[in-house]
C-alpha cells in the first residue's frame, strides 16, 4: 500500500492549543481540511485504559494539555489509591493528580480527570488509548490476559469516528489481530468508520530527566487517516512525533529499542564478571570507554533487571520468532544470562561466607535495597525478590531495608524493612539499590559487603560480583 505520510520526523510543537495548524507538517496526508479535522479531535475527551505507572503519567498529561481525561480500571482498589494518592509517581505529577481531584478526592465530575471502572464510559471519549500491563509468566510466555481483555473492551464500545491508540508492548501484529479486525467484525474499518494506530509507551518511571514532556513518541496508523489522528493527540504531551507507515513498524520499534537495552546489558554483566576475573573494577573502564565521543554507548551492570520492560518485552519478540521457526540465537542467550543473574548473586554471596567460614545457611544478610531500580517503590521482576527467596531456601536468615518498600511477601511470610540497619550485626551486606538521597555512610564501618550496584567504591570492605 503506498503511504503519502513522509517519513522523516515530524516535529511539532508540544503546545495543546489547537490554532498551531502550521506546525503540524502532516504533507500529502490528504488536504489541509483533514490535518485541521485531526488536530481539532486532538482536544476532545481522552479514555486511558489501565492506570497504572503509564496509564495514570499519561492520562496526568493529558490533562495538563487541556484535554479531558477519562481514567478506567478494572480494580477499585487502584482507584481507591489515586484518589488517595497512596501511587508512585514523580514529584510532578503528584501535584498534577492533587489538582485534578476534588476535596473530597473523587475524580472531577466537570472537567479534569474522571475516575471508573465502568467500560460504558468509553463511548463518550473521542480517543481511547490502551495502557496496561504486557508481563510474561514464569516460563517467560507472553501474558496477553489483560491487553486481549483491554482491546476487547475498547472494541465493544467503540464508535464511529473515534480514536483507539495501543500503547502497551507487544508483538508484532497486535494492532491488527486485537484491534484492527474485531472492529471489522463489528462492521467498523478501521481508517474510515473509525481510527486505530500503535504509539509505544516511552515512560522511565522515576527518572525527572526523561518525561513524557521531553519525550519523541513514535506512532504508526492503519492508513495515513489513523496516523494524522494519533500524532495529533500525541504530539499534545511530546516535543515530537515520528511516523511510520504501519502498527508493525511502531510496534517493532519498541521490541528493537528494549531489546536492544537488554542485550548491552548482558554484555555489561559479562564483561564485569570478565574484569573481577582479572583483578579490575569494572566502573573506571566503563567511565573511560565512555569519553570516546562515538561507537559507545554505556551500560552498566548490576544484580539483575527488574521492572516492565527489559526482563519482559524480548520474550515477546521471541515467543513470535519461535513460531516462525526464525531463531534469534544472540538475543536469546542474552536473555538467558538476564535470567541467570540474580543466581550469580547467590553464589557470589555463598563464597564470600565461605571466604570467613561462613555457610550460607543459617547467616544473617541483610539486602539494601529491593525495589528493582532506584527512586521507585516498584516491586515487579526485581532480581531481589529471587535473590532473597534463593537465599532463604538455602538456609540463609535474609532481611531488607528499603525507604520506599515498607513490607514484601516470602511465601507465606512478610518481611517488613528494617528501619534501623546498621545498629544490627549482620554476617553480611548485598547492596541491591540504592534510591537517591540514602545515606549509606554506616556501611564503611563493615566488614563484608557486595556491592552489586558496582558504584560503591568509597566502602572499605566491599567486594564485587
Amino acid at each position: 500500500m503506498q503511504f503519502p505520510v513522509p517519513m522523516e520526523l515530524v516535529a511539532v510543537e508540544s503546545s495543546p492549543r489547537p490554532e498551531h495548524v502550521e506546525d503540524f507538517d502532516l504533507a500529502g496526508a490528504s488536504e489541509a481540511a483533514e490535518e485541521i479535522e485531526a488536530l481539532e479531535h486532538a482536544a476532545g475527551t481522552v479514555a486511558v485504559v489501565g492506570l497504572g505507572y503509564v496509564g495514570l503519567p499519561t492520562a496526568l498529561a493529558l490533562l495538563s494539555a487541556g484535554n479531558r481525561v477519562i481514567g478506567l480500571d478494572v480494580s477499585e482498589a487502584r482507584l481507591d489509591a489515586i484518589r488517595r494518592r497512596d501511587v508512585d509517581l514523580l514529584p510532578s505529577d503528584h501535584e498534577r493528580l492533587a489538582a485534578s481531584l476534588d476535596p473530597a478526592g473523587s475524580g472531577a465530575a466537570d472537567g479534569g480527570l474522571v475516575l471508573t471502572a465502568d467500560p460504558a464510559r468509553l463511548a463518550d471519549a473521542r480517543t481511547v488509548l490502551i495502557c496496561v500491563p504486557t508481563p510474561v509468566d514464569k516460563h517467560q510466555v507472553p501474558d496477553l490476559r489483560a491487553m486481549a481483555g483491554a482491546c476487547a473492551t475498547a472494541v465493544a464500545h467503540a464508535v464511529p469516528g473515534q480514536l483507539l491508540v495501543l500503547t502497551s508492548t507487544t508483538y508484532v501484529g497486535t494492532t491488527r489481530d486485537l484491534l484492527v479486525e474485531p472492529l471489522a467484525q463489528r462492521g467498523l474499518v478501521a481508517g474510515q468508520d473509525v481510527f486505530v494506530a500503535f504509539s509505544p509507551e516511552r515512560i522511565d518511571p522515576g527518572n525527572s530527566r526523561h518525561t513524557q514532556e521531553s519525550t519523541p513518541r513514535v506512532v504508526g496508523g492503519s492508513g495515513p487517516r489513523s496516523t494524522a489522528r494519533a500524532a495529533a493527540v500525541l504530539h499534545r504531551t511530546a516535543p515530537s512525533v515520528h511516523v511510520l507507515p504501519s502498527p508493525e513498524d511502531a510496534e517493532m520499534t519498541k521490541l528493537w529499542e528494549n531489546t536492544f537495552r537488554a542485550v548491552n546489558i548482558a554484555l555489561a554483566n559479562e564483561f564485569a564478571e570478565n574484569c573481577r576475573g582479572l583483578g579490575l573494577d569494572p566502573s573506571p573502564i566503563i567511565a573511560a570507554a565512555a569519553t570516546k565521543p562515538y561507537g559507545f554507548m554505556p551500560f552498566y551492570p548490576g544484580p539483575g533487571v527488574g521492572g516492565h520492560c527489559i526482563p519482559c518485552d524480548p520474550h515477546y519478540l521471541l515467543w513470535q520468532l519461535r513460531a516462525k521457526r526464525i531463531s534469534s540465537p544472540l538475543i536469546d542467550a542474552a536473555m538467558t544470562a538476564i535470567a541467570g543473574r540474580p543466581r550469580q548473586v547467590v553464589r557470589r554471596v555463598r563464597e564470600l561466607l565461605a571466604d570467613r567460614s561462613l555457610s550460607l545457611s543459617g547467616a544473617r544478610v541483610l539486602v539494601v535495597g529491593v525495589a528493582y531500580k532506584p527512586g521507585v517503590a516498584d516491586l515487579r521482576e526485581s532480581p531481589a525478590l529471587e535473590i532473597i527467596e534463593e537465599l532463604h531456601q538455602e538456609g540463609a536468615k535474609v532481611h531488607f531495608t528499603d525507604p520506599l518498600v515498607p513490607s514484601l511477601r516470602l511465601g507465606s511470610e512478610v518481611l517488613t524493612s528494617e528501619s534501623a540497619p546498621e545498629s544490627d550485626d549482620w554476617d553480611l551486606v548485598l547492596v541491591h539499590t540504592v534510591h537517591p538521597g540514602a545515606d549509606l555512610d554506616w556501611l564503611s564501618g563493615l566488614s563484608n559487603v557486595l556491592d552489586a550496584t558496582y558504584r560503591l567504591d568509597s566502602v572499605p570492605a566491599r567486594a564485587i560480583l
